[in-house]
């Protein structure tokens, strides 16, 4: 039995690029967002972990799920998936990396190298959709 990591992330597209967000030490980047806590549900993961890592507040009534993935981890041993449940959401405030964020960057499918696993499958939908440059 392979162990999964529970994941919620946010998709933001803006003039065909998407937000992506690199921690500090790390040369990979990802959507923003992160694991569940205890009783928590997928929206309030959003708007916690967006909070903690941009400085910005989701829109509870904007957001709408996207798409459930999953890939292997990375970073992690084998065997180890990450599923990620994405939404696309409004928001209010200034897009400012906080917490482990080093870096934010508005990527294009050219970025697609750059990112983890999880994320290239999320890449090459929004690639077909004619979302992401």
């Amino acid at each position: 039995m392979s162990e999964i990591i529970d994941k919620v992330a946010w998709i933001l597209i803006r003039e065909g690029r998407v937000l992506g967000a690199r921690s500090q030490g790390k040369d990979t980047y990802y959507f923003p967002g992160g694991k569940r806590e205890s009783g928590e549900t997928d929206a309030e993961t959003l708007i916690r972990e967006v909070k903690e890592e941009l400085s910005v507040d989701i829109l509870p009534d904007t957001a709408i799920e996207f798409g459930i993935y999953e890939a292997p981890a990375h970073g992690k041993a084998e065997g180890i998936q990450v599923k990620m449940t994405c939404f696309t959401a409004g928001y209010t405030g200034e897009l400012t990396p906080a917490s482990e964020i080093a870096e934010l960057a508005w990527l294009t499918y050219e970025d697609r190298e750059r990112v983890s696993a999880v994320s290239r499958i999320i890449f090459d939908q929004l690639h077909e959709m004619k979302l992401l440059d």
